[in-house]
């Protein structure tokens, strides 16, 4: 089989792609109104739910699921007889942080070293171009295979769980024989691979009160109780000496046997300042794929401009924590909570919620899809192999389709590669990457199709 109608199909669209992603791009769909207002998101679930209709998908619906976001869902009938596949996406971004830091503005997407830039460009909207692409150049070369099921995700990166309860209440609607995630990334750029793992996560908020309101730092530090720094004192106890995360009850000594990642190529794809040591044991790939890892993603506290000399009475922080294949999430929340709860100094009191929550996932990659997918793969990317990496951040909903469709086979691909720098400030795409795996879910949906003939 050859690879190239696919492939020049595809290149002669990738113009169309990059306009149709600038456009999707635009739309500041963060999925928390407390930051951006909830029109963003409808309005790039009207886009996505145009852009499926355009493509001749069939009940194309806008799914108001009970975390108040909506899914975009539509249906594309295949031949009788044909295998489906559920292409998966999300629509929502993360919050830009600071816009004025970025080289372009997040929401417009901008050419620059050969790379789009934009929030949302590689993570995920990128992957629902990605899913066109493919599907448009399967039509434009004999039509799409296979009966296709899309899924555009309208809360992912908040971790609310809205699109597992909805799945879970109607369970007939993403069935499925194989499933495509199109939200991970390759190991770097040209090296085709899939995703074998993913780290769960868990996601706290935690409150520390220790006076009635702030006081002069004068007149009563050094014998009052400052909740700034019991709340500092309380989140070094997270972390060993080393930087191991140090969860009481949580173990983390679990080991990676595949694909290694090289540290002084992490250390660049991280961008860690020169002499400024990586943190915690074992090998890179033991660290970010096999073993627990917490983060505080925010504090509430004075801002250095304007702050004045007072004791803090409350103090406020968001945790983050990513659990690996084989611990549970659930458990790992408890263990979190009691772990807050029990090391909070001087008796402050203290208030946990938790914000979302998501189980880790191990595919099975000795399955026939990734065989279909490898030499897609293989194609798509001439002269390389397909490789399965771990990831370190989470997708919720993969163990909600697991759970749901036990006998479907799930991939996972994507553009986030290092480059991509998501989540990030000057998120990027690697257009270049986009049309190859375009290309490489082009040609896996026919090698899917041919090897359930018979």
């Amino acid at each position: 089989m050859t690879a190239r109608p696919i492939s020049e199909t595809v290149a002669a669209l990738m113009p169309r792609a990059k306009a149709e992603l600038a456009e999707l791009v635009a739309f500041r769909s963060v999925a928390d109104p407390a930051q951006f207002p909830r029109s963003e998101c409808e309005a790039a679930a009207g886009w996505v739910a145009d852009a499926l209709r355009a493509e001749d998908f069939q009940d194309v619906a806008l799914l108001d699921t009970p975390d108040g976001t909506q899914s975009v869902y539509g249906y594309l009938p295949g031949p009788a007889g044909a295998p489906t596949v559920l292409l998966y996406a999300h629509y929502d971004v993360q919050p830009p942080l600071d816009e004025a830091a970025w080289i372009s503005p997040p929401f417009e997407l901008t050419e620059r070293d050969g790379r789009w830039f934009g929030r949302g460009a590689a993570d995920c909207k990128g992957g629902f171009i990605m899913h066109l692409l493919a599907l448009r150049a399967l039509k434009a070369n004999g039509g799409v295979p296979v009966s296709v099921k899309v899924i555009a995700e309208g809360s992912e990166e908040q971790g609310t769980g809205g699109l597992e309860q909805y799945a879970e209440a109607h369970p007939e609607l993403l069935a499925a024989d194989t499933i495509v995630i199109g939200d991970t990334g390759n190991f770097r750029v040209g090296l085709p691979t899939v995703t074998a793992t993913l780290r769960g996560m868990t996601m706290l908020r935690v409150q520390l009160d220790t006076l009635e309101g702030n006081l002069h730092s004068g007149q009563f530090g050094g014998a009052a109780p400052d909740a700034l720094a019991a709340m500092i004192q309380l989140l070094a106890s997270l972390r060993a000496e080393d930087g191991t995360t140090t969860v009481d009850g949580l173990t983390g000594d679990a080991e990676w046997d595949g694909l290694q990642y090289p540290e002084d190529e992490f250390r660049q794809d991280a961008k860690v300042l020169d002499g400024v040591g990586l943190i915690g044991t074992g090998t890179v790939a033991d660290r970010i794929w096999a073993r627990p890892a917490v983060t505080v993603i925010g504090i509430d506290c004075p801002p250095v401009v304007g702050a004045t000399p007072s004791l803090q009475a409350s103090a406020r922080a968001q945790i983050s924590l990513r659990v690996p294949p084989g611990q549970d999430a659930a458990e790992a929340t408890r263990l979190l909570t009691a772990h807050l709860e029990s090391h909070a100094p001087w008796g402050a009191r203290v208030t946990v919620e938790q914000v979302g929550q998501g189980q880790p996932f191990r595919a099975d990659i000795t399955s026939p899809a990734y065989t279909s997918m490898a030499e897609a793969m293989r194609l798509a990317y001439p002269g390389e192999e397909m490789q399965a990496s771990g990831m370190g951040g989470s997708i919720p909903l993969c163990n909600t389709l697991a759970a749901l469709y036990p006998q479907a086979e799930i991939l996972l691909i994507g553009l986030s590669e290092p480059e991509a720098q998501i989540h990030a400030l000057n998120e990027s795409v690697s257009p270049e990457e986009l049309e190859r795996l375009s290309v490489a879910e082009a040609l896996f949906l026919r090698n899917y199709a041919e090897s359930k003939k018979g």
